[in-house]
């Protein structure tokens, strides 16, 4: 049977130690998983919306970036001082972890919320900062692009200081999606995406 979610998105909360599972929005439950890879409906879901990365590529959102991989995905923007550098060093740690399998079948995704202000040079200085290798990729794009993104991932805002720092972890090849609290303890993200990084499936 296949495991099915509302917004196609499992949630699971880092809140001290140990992961919390919760409910899933509309009537899912948390763990379960969304459409696998190369379904129709992933790439529905997601949309292949055209982004632009640092390097000023541009980038179709699902089959680009996401389908067939395990990717962490989270929202930024370059002028912010708060929480967005110490998620930056979040994925710097995890990228350090999981080495060669970042660019291979894992992919780190920082979209900004400030499309009109984060240029791709502005956002590979921002990258280059934290040591940003292939397979982190900093998104930016036409305004009315990233947002539809970022809605599709609920983490659209209208005020950019109001950004959400949740990672979204999702493995496409099995469907599982997980939810981890961006300022969490190093060790207990890097859990949480091991956690979908090695998910087997359903059986």
């Amino acid at each position: 049977m296949r495991r099915s979610i509302g917004l196609a998105l499992a949630a699971v909360l880092v809140c001290g130690p140990g992961a919390v599972a919760l409910a899933a929005p509309g009537g899912g439950e948390a763990g379960q998983a969304a459409p696998s890879a190369g379904s129709e409906a992933a790439r529905n879901y997601f949309t292949d919306t055209v982004l632009v990365d640092q390097d000023g590529r541009e980038v179709r959102f699902y089959s680009d970036l996401v389908a067939g991989k395990t990717v962490v995905i989270h929202s930024m923007f370059t002028e912010c001082t708060g929480s967005c550098p110490v998620m930056a060093q979040k994925y710097q740690a995890i990228q350090r972890h999981l080495g060669d399998r970042i660019g291979r079948d894992v992919e780190l995704i920082a979209i900004t919320v400030d499309p009109e202000t984060d240029t791709p040079a502005r956002l590979k200085e921002h990258g280059a900062k934290f040591g940003a290798g292939p397979g982190w990729h900093l998104l930016t794009g036409r305004p009315e692009n990233v947002e539809l993104v970022l809605g599709r991932l609920g983490q659209w805002v209208d005020d950019r200081d109001a950004h959400e720092t949740i990672f979204l972890v999702g493995n496409d090849r099995t469907g599982l999606w997980k939810k981890a609290f961006g300022l969490a303890k190093t060790e207990e993200l890097i859990a949480v995406v091991d956690s979908v990084v090695d998910d087997p499936g359903a059986p």
